[in-house]
Protein backbone atom coordinates (compact mmCIF):
# COMPACT_ATOMS: atom_id res chain seq x y z
CA UNK A 1 0.00 0.00 0.00
CA UNK A 2 1.92 3.52 -0.80
CA UNK A 3 1.99 5.74 2.02
CA UNK A 4 2.37 9.61 1.49
CA UNK A 5 5.67 10.50 3.91
CA UNK A 6 7.74 13.47 4.45
CA UNK A 7 10.49 12.85 1.85
CA UNK A 8 12.97 12.37 5.13
CA UNK A 9 10.95 9.65 5.92
CA UNK A 10 10.61 7.76 2.27
CA UNK A 11 14.07 7.42 1.65
CA UNK A 12 14.95 6.33 5.27
CA UNK A 13 12.56 3.21 4.78
CA UNK A 14 13.17 2.50 1.29
CA UNK A 15 17.29 3.22 0.89
CA UNK A 16 19.40 1.02 2.57
CA UNK A 17 23.59 0.88 2.70
CA UNK A 18 24.68 -1.46 -0.25
CA UNK A 19 21.43 -0.87 -2.16
CA UNK A 20 21.58 -0.73 -6.31
CA UNK A 21 19.52 2.29 -6.66
CA UNK A 22 18.10 3.99 -9.69
CA UNK A 23 17.53 8.29 -9.61
CA UNK A 24 15.95 8.01 -12.64
CA UNK A 25 14.85 11.38 -15.52
CA UNK A 26 16.17 11.81 -18.78
CA UNK A 27 16.71 15.74 -18.79
CA UNK A 28 13.53 16.04 -17.42
CA UNK A 29 12.02 15.54 -14.08
CA UNK A 30 15.55 14.13 -12.47
CA UNK A 31 14.53 13.24 -8.42
CA UNK A 32 17.43 15.77 -7.29
CA UNK A 33 15.84 16.95 -4.01
CA UNK A 34 15.59 12.68 -3.71
CA UNK A 35 19.35 12.40 -4.08
CA UNK A 36 19.81 14.83 -2.15
CA UNK A 37 17.55 13.90 1.28
CA UNK A 38 20.11 10.01 0.60
CA UNK A 39 23.18 12.27 0.22
CA UNK A 40 22.05 13.78 3.81
CA UNK A 41 21.23 10.36 5.36
CA UNK A 42 24.80 9.26 4.40
CA UNK A 43 24.23 6.29 2.67
CA UNK A 44 26.82 3.93 1.83
CA UNK A 45 28.60 1.42 -0.51
CA UNK A 46 25.82 2.13 -2.64
CA UNK A 47 25.51 0.88 -6.62
CA UNK A 48 24.04 3.57 -8.59
CA UNK A 49 21.76 3.14 -11.83
CA UNK A 50 21.03 5.42 -14.50
CA UNK A 51 21.06 6.17 -18.10
CA UNK A 52 22.83 9.66 -17.73
CA UNK A 53 24.28 10.34 -14.40
CA UNK A 54 24.84 14.00 -14.45
CA UNK A 55 24.74 16.61 -11.58
CA UNK A 56 22.90 14.42 -8.94
CA UNK A 57 25.44 11.22 -9.49
CA UNK A 58 28.63 13.95 -9.32
CA UNK A 59 27.38 14.63 -6.13
CA UNK A 60 26.61 11.65 -4.61
CA UNK A 61 29.95 10.22 -5.93
CA UNK A 62 31.99 13.14 -4.85
CA UNK A 63 30.38 12.43 -1.20
CA UNK A 64 31.70 8.95 -0.98
CA UNK A 65 28.39 7.20 -1.11
CA UNK A 66 28.99 5.07 -4.60
CA UNK A 67 30.48 1.66 -5.05
CA UNK A 68 29.36 0.91 -8.33
CA UNK A 69 27.87 3.30 -11.03
CA UNK A 70 25.94 1.49 -13.99
CA UNK A 71 25.08 3.66 -16.84
CA UNK A 72 24.82 4.57 -20.47
CA UNK A 73 26.73 8.23 -20.76
CA UNK A 74 27.88 10.37 -17.45
CA UNK A 75 28.35 14.04 -18.07
CA UNK A 76 27.00 17.54 -17.10
CA UNK A 77 24.19 17.96 -20.47
CA UNK A 78 24.82 20.94 -22.58
CA UNK A 79 28.09 21.59 -20.59
CA UNK A 80 31.16 18.46 -20.24
CA UNK A 81 32.16 16.20 -18.54
CA UNK A 82 31.66 15.27 -14.56
CA UNK A 83 34.23 15.74 -12.56
CA UNK A 84 33.96 14.54 -9.32
CA UNK A 85 33.03 11.58 -11.23
CA UNK A 86 36.40 11.82 -13.36
CA UNK A 87 38.26 12.34 -10.00
CA UNK A 88 36.73 9.27 -8.77
CA UNK A 89 37.69 6.74 -11.67
CA UNK A 90 40.84 8.33 -11.99
CA UNK A 91 42.45 8.81 -8.86
CA UNK A 92 39.98 7.04 -6.55
CA UNK A 93 38.80 10.11 -4.69
CA UNK A 94 37.09 10.25 -2.60
CA UNK A 95 36.90 6.63 -3.28
CA UNK A 96 37.48 4.35 -6.09
CA UNK A 97 34.35 3.24 -8.06
CA UNK A 98 33.65 0.43 -10.00
CA UNK A 99 32.11 1.42 -13.80
CA UNK A 100 29.32 -0.49 -15.71
CA UNK A 101 29.23 1.38 -19.31
CA UNK A 102 26.32 0.82 -21.73
CA UNK A 103 24.55 2.13 -24.56
CA UNK A 104 21.44 4.21 -24.34
CA UNK A 105 19.88 1.11 -26.03
CA UNK A 106 21.45 -1.45 -23.80
CA UNK A 107 20.15 0.33 -20.70
CA UNK A 108 16.69 0.92 -22.14
CA UNK A 109 15.83 -2.63 -23.09
CA UNK A 110 17.98 -4.18 -19.79
CA UNK A 111 15.18 -1.14 -17.54
CA UNK A 112 12.05 -2.96 -19.97
CA UNK A 113 13.50 -6.68 -18.97
CA UNK A 114 13.77 -5.67 -15.57
CA UNK A 115 10.26 -4.74 -15.65
CA UNK A 116 8.60 -7.36 -17.13
CA UNK A 117 10.61 -9.71 -14.96
CA UNK A 118 12.56 -11.17 -17.19
CA UNK A 119 16.35 -12.27 -16.90
CA UNK A 120 18.10 -10.49 -19.57
CA UNK A 121 17.59 -7.80 -22.84
CA UNK A 122 18.02 -9.71 -26.25
CA UNK A 123 18.32 -6.96 -29.01
CA UNK A 124 19.98 -5.31 -31.65
CA UNK A 125 23.27 -3.19 -30.78
CA UNK A 126 26.35 -2.90 -29.88
CA UNK A 127 27.48 -3.65 -33.86
CA UNK A 128 30.86 -1.75 -34.48
CA UNK A 129 30.92 -0.98 -30.50
CA UNK A 130 34.08 -1.07 -28.88
CA UNK A 131 31.85 -1.41 -25.29
CA UNK A 132 31.46 -5.11 -24.78
CA UNK A 133 35.36 -5.28 -24.63
CA UNK A 134 35.01 -3.28 -21.56
CA UNK A 135 31.83 -4.35 -20.10
CA UNK A 136 31.78 -8.10 -19.65
CA UNK A 137 28.04 -7.98 -18.98
CA UNK A 138 27.67 -7.42 -22.70
CA UNK A 139 27.16 -11.06 -24.12
CA UNK A 140 26.00 -12.31 -27.53
CA UNK A 141 23.08 -14.66 -28.64
CA UNK A 142 22.37 -16.33 -31.46
CA UNK A 143 17.92 -16.25 -32.59
CA UNK A 144 16.92 -20.06 -32.33
CA UNK A 145 14.70 -19.11 -35.31
CA UNK A 146 17.10 -16.90 -37.54
CA UNK A 147 20.54 -17.33 -37.01
CA UNK A 148 20.80 -14.02 -36.14
CA UNK A 149 23.62 -12.92 -33.82
CA UNK A 150 22.38 -10.37 -31.34
CA UNK A 151 23.37 -8.65 -28.25
CA UNK A 152 22.32 -9.88 -24.44
CA UNK A 153 22.35 -7.43 -21.01
CA UNK A 154 21.32 -8.81 -18.15
CA UNK A 155 18.23 -7.22 -17.01
CA UNK A 156 18.33 -4.36 -14.41
CA UNK A 157 16.20 -4.72 -11.22
CA UNK A 158 17.01 -1.54 -8.50
CA UNK A 159 16.43 -2.61 -4.82
CA UNK A 160 14.67 0.82 -5.02
CA UNK A 161 14.00 3.43 -7.87
CA UNK A 162 13.19 7.05 -7.15
CA UNK A 163 11.86 9.64 -9.45
CA UNK A 164 9.79 13.28 -9.79
CA UNK A 165 6.40 13.70 -11.38
CA UNK A 166 4.01 16.20 -11.65
CA UNK A 167 1.22 14.91 -9.83
CA UNK A 168 -0.28 12.39 -7.49
CA UNK A 169 -3.91 11.35 -6.77
CA UNK A 170 -5.26 10.97 -3.31
CA UNK A 171 -5.10 7.19 -3.96
CA UNK A 172 -1.76 7.36 -4.62
CA UNK A 173 -1.30 7.38 -8.44
CA UNK A 174 1.23 8.88 -10.13
CA UNK A 175 1.13 11.19 -13.39
CA UNK A 176 3.63 12.01 -15.49
CA UNK A 177 4.33 14.20 -18.49
CA UNK A 178 6.51 15.27 -21.34
CA UNK A 179 9.73 13.62 -21.74
CA UNK A 180 9.13 10.49 -20.36
CA UNK A 181 12.74 8.84 -20.39
CA UNK A 182 12.91 5.33 -18.89
CA UNK A 183 11.29 6.53 -15.50
CA UNK A 184 8.08 3.92 -15.90
CA UNK A 185 10.30 0.89 -16.88
CA UNK A 186 12.40 2.09 -13.52
CA UNK A 187 9.52 1.85 -11.49
CA UNK A 188 8.55 -1.58 -12.39
CA UNK A 189 11.79 -3.29 -12.17
CA UNK A 190 12.04 -1.70 -8.59
CA UNK A 191 11.33 -3.55 -5.97
CA UNK A 192 10.57 -0.08 -4.25
CA UNK A 193 10.05 2.80 -5.79
CA UNK A 194 9.65 6.28 -4.19
CA UNK A 195 8.25 9.01 -5.89
CA UNK A 196 8.04 12.93 -5.52
CA UNK A 197 5.69 14.92 -6.87
CA UNK A 198 4.78 18.67 -7.37
CA UNK A 199 1.82 18.14 -5.89
CA UNK A 200 -1.21 16.12 -5.18
CA UNK A 201 -4.72 16.60 -6.25
CA UNK A 202 -8.45 14.96 -5.89
CA UNK A 203 -8.28 12.87 -9.31
CA UNK A 204 -6.97 12.64 -12.89
CA UNK A 205 -10.35 12.78 -14.24
CA UNK A 206 -9.99 15.93 -16.67
CA UNK A 207 -6.75 14.58 -18.19
CA UNK A 208 -5.79 12.21 -21.79
CA UNK A 209 -6.72 8.26 -21.07
CA UNK A 210 -3.41 7.97 -22.88
CA UNK A 211 -0.74 10.29 -20.23
CA UNK A 212 1.27 7.75 -18.62
CA UNK A 213 0.33 6.98 -14.87
CA UNK A 214 1.84 5.07 -12.55
CA UNK A 215 -0.94 2.71 -10.45
CA UNK A 216 -0.40 3.06 -6.80
CA UNK A 217 0.61 -0.62 -6.16
CA UNK A 218 3.98 0.11 -8.36
CA UNK A 219 4.90 2.29 -5.60
CA UNK A 220 6.02 2.41 -2.18
CA UNK A 221 6.10 5.89 -0.83
CA UNK A 222 4.85 9.27 -2.37
CA UNK A 223 6.26 12.74 -1.25
CA UNK A 224 5.21 16.18 -1.87
CA UNK A 225 8.60 18.40 -3.02
CA UNK A 226 7.42 21.53 -4.92
CA UNK A 227 10.64 22.05 -7.05
CA UNK A 228 12.02 19.10 -6.60
CA UNK A 229 13.69 18.17 -9.96
CA UNK A 230 15.86 21.67 -9.85
CA UNK A 231 17.99 22.26 -11.76
CA UNK A 232 16.28 20.09 -14.33
CA UNK A 233 12.70 21.06 -15.07
CA UNK A 234 9.26 20.26 -14.56
CA UNK A 235 6.79 20.15 -17.93
CA UNK A 236 4.47 22.50 -16.86
CA UNK A 237 5.80 24.02 -13.82
CA UNK A 238 9.06 25.24 -14.22
CA UNK A 239 11.53 25.27 -16.89
CA UNK A 240 15.39 24.12 -16.91
CA UNK A 241 18.49 26.30 -14.99
CA UNK A 242 20.83 26.57 -17.24
CA UNK A 243 23.11 28.72 -14.78
CA UNK A 244 23.15 25.93 -12.03
CA UNK A 245 24.36 23.49 -14.97
CA UNK A 246 27.27 25.90 -15.78
CA UNK A 247 28.18 26.67 -12.41
CA UNK A 248 28.57 23.31 -11.00
CA UNK A 249 31.05 22.98 -13.89
CA UNK A 250 33.15 25.40 -11.95
CA UNK A 251 32.29 24.41 -7.94
CA UNK A 252 33.14 20.49 -9.24
CA UNK A 253 36.42 21.15 -10.92
CA UNK A 254 37.68 21.72 -7.00
CA UNK A 255 37.56 19.38 -4.38
CA UNK A 256 37.71 22.09 -1.45
CA UNK A 257 34.83 24.25 -3.12
CA UNK A 258 33.07 21.65 -3.61
CA UNK A 259 33.11 20.28 -0.23
CA UNK A 260 32.04 23.68 1.09
CA UNK A 261 29.02 23.71 -1.73
CA UNK A 262 27.97 20.32 -0.87
CA UNK A 263 28.01 21.34 3.11
CA UNK A 264 25.80 24.84 2.27
CA UNK A 265 23.46 23.64 -0.42
CA UNK A 266 22.78 19.76 0.53
CA UNK A 267 24.02 19.06 4.11
CA UNK A 268 22.34 22.08 5.88
CA UNK A 269 19.55 22.00 3.43
CA UNK A 270 16.32 20.36 3.26
CA UNK A 271 13.71 19.10 0.91
CA UNK A 272 11.59 22.38 1.74
CA UNK A 273 14.18 24.95 0.07
CA UNK A 274 13.48 23.71 -3.40
CA UNK A 275 10.27 25.59 -3.81
CA UNK A 276 12.50 28.90 -3.61
CA UNK A 277 14.88 27.61 -5.81
CA UNK A 278 12.51 27.56 -8.80
CA UNK A 279 9.93 30.28 -8.69
CA UNK A 280 11.86 32.12 -11.04
CA UNK A 281 11.62 29.67 -13.06
CA UNK A 282 7.81 29.24 -12.66
CA UNK A 283 7.99 32.95 -14.35
CA UNK A 284 9.52 31.97 -16.96
CA UNK A 285 7.79 28.90 -17.93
Amino acid sequence: MVKFLPLKEAVAENLHDGDSVAFEGFTHLIPTAAAHEAIRQGFRDLTLIRMTPDLIYDQMIGMGMARKIVFSYVGNPGVGLLRRARDAIETGFPRAIEVEEHSHAGMANAYEAGAAGLPCAVFRGYRGAGLAEVNPNIKSVTCPFTGEVLAAVPAIRPDVTFIHAQKADRKGNVLVEGIIGIQKEAVLAAKRAVVTVEEVVDNFDDLHPNLTVLPNWTIAAISVVPGGSHPSYTHGYYERDNAAYLEWDEIAADRDRFQAWMQKNVIESSAGDFAGRVEHLRKAA
